[in-house]
């Protein structure tokens, strides 16, 4: 290489992120919300409140390919939003006397103190008491009861780690609680760090568990591979049914 070689600037080669895309198709008199992003798998999913459709696909899928995987499961897709439709919006908490709340799978009747004690909501017998400022909000008291499922849900995660991570020959680096609408769960298989969503505090323990197990397996397996339904029934041999608890309680009032 000449002198000159060195001395000419080379070009700064710049990696750019790619973009998501957002787009809609109709499939059949289906609307598709279609987001591409750089990802290797199609997934559907209908989200909530009314089961509409949507589609994250890579950046390179076809529109031709996405039509085809809907029209795949058009049939599913409509009975789902025709059972959806027949159900009536559920009612607004207020977090006043009375009303009632899940934990742990039982419902309680909510019962509102307000005064100037300690701001927080307790359980006490078949009670759950919530002291509040003089007129709260609709908003503090709702943060209320989410500090009181995280502080559950916190209290109850070390256990079940030191429980499974042996068990299974795993270990995660980290670990937190938040709300999440359309999931029970989620594993950053990358950094080994798993979410539980905040709603698990209203199901019962045995299904908190069985959502635990869900993501540390995915730190084996990360797909939902016949692999990773082998290794579910392998550490939780009754995980089907578990499931299936679980996902009548997301249909049912206990989530509410």
């Amino acid at each position: 290489m000449s002198w000159l070689n060195w001395l000419t600037p080379r070009p700064k080669t710049v990696k750019t992120k790619a973009v998501m895309q957002e787009s809609q198709l109709f499939v059949a008199d289906v609307a598709v919300r279609v987001i591409r992003k750089p990802i290797k798998h199609l997934h559907l999913r209908l989200v909530p409140p009314d089961a509409s459709v949507q589609v994250s696909a890579p950046l390179n899928l076809s529109d031709e390919r996405i039509r085809l995987t809907v029209l795949e499961r058009l049939t599913w897709i409509k009975a789902r939003q025709a059972v959806l439709a027949t159900r009536a919006v559920p009612a607004v908490k207020q977090y006043v006397t009375g009303e009632m709340h899940y934990y742990c799978a039982r419902a309680y009747r909510l019962e509102v103190i307000e005064g100037k004690g300690k701001q927080r909501v307790v359980l006490n017998g078949d009670v759950l008491q919530m002291t509040v400022a003089d007129a709260s909000s609709l908003e503090k008291r709702a943060a209320l009861m989410d500090a009181f499922y995280r502080a559950t849900l916190k209290a109850m995660m070390p256990d079940l780690l030191a429980k499974w991570q042996p068990i299974m020959g795993v270990k995660v680096n980290d670990w937190g609680i938040k709300a999440m609408k359309t999931r029970w769960g989620t594993c950053n298989t990358r950094d080994k760090r798993i979410w539980m969503s905040l709603m698990l505090a209203k199901t019962p323990v045995e299904c908190i568990e069985y959502v635990l197990v869900h993501e540390l397996v995915h730190l084996l397996e990360r797909n939902h591979t016949p692999r990773f339904h082998a290794l579910m029934t392998q550490f939780l041999p009754h995980w089907p049914a578990l499931k299936q608890q679980l996902n009548q309680s997301a249909r049912s009032e206990l989530m509410l």
